[in-house]
């Protein structure tokens, strides 16, 4: 009997460990934009310098994506806000062929492949598990926000930076102020 209120008190404080732990992402979760006015202390060095695999599991050098205008979003397959702009991201992509579109997994090989088996990504996609966290911090995200996306110049300049999930209409308007 004593087993069971033991087993009851810790299923009822990890249940509310659980749910604060919830409600404090849901509440920093912050959805929009945040522009980074003075972009020049952030490097886009890292990213051009690394090396990258796609779903496929082969190893591609980022470098090949130097000069385009590029919109790099970093997600989960567990990150709820990752899942549910990714339609709104397909259909950026297909509409929009002034800048490329590439997803960065912060997640295994395995797991992403089920996720996309599901929902499609159809857009330029890579796996970079861990290593992903580093790669969006070098790129400003120093809270470590997921979803997180950057729009970089052909000059390799970080133009915006955004905590959350993108909308369609938000991203096309900033895109259309950033390049018109």
């Amino acid at each position: 009997m004593k087993k069971n209120i033991k087993f009851l008190l810790l299923l009822i404080i990890f249940g509310m460990v659980a749910g604060f732990s919830g409600y404090l992402m849901k509440k920093n979760n912050l959805e929009g934009e945040l522009i980074i006015s003075d972009a020049s202390n952030i490097s886009t060095a890292t990213l051009f310098s690394s090396n990258i695999m796609n779903s496929s599991g082969e190893i591609v050098s980022f470098s090949k994506f130097e000069g385009q205008w590029l919109l790099i979003n970093f997600w989960a397959t567990w990150c709820a806000p990752c899942r549910e702009e990714i339609p709104e991201l397909n259909e950026f992509a297909h509409e929009n062929k002034t800048i490329q579109t590439i997803a960065i997994a912060i997640d295994d090989l395995e797991s992403v492949n089920k996720f996309t088996n599901k929902i499609p990504i159809e857009y330029l996609s890579f796996i970079a598990e861990n290593e992903g966290v580093q790669l969006s911090q070098s790129l400003g995200n120093e809270r470590g926000i997921l979803p997180f996306s950057v729009i970089i110049s052909p000059e390799k300049k970080i133009e915006k930076v955004f905590y959350g999930r993108l909308k369609l209409n938000q991203l096309n308007q900033s895109l259309n102020s950033i390049i018109n």
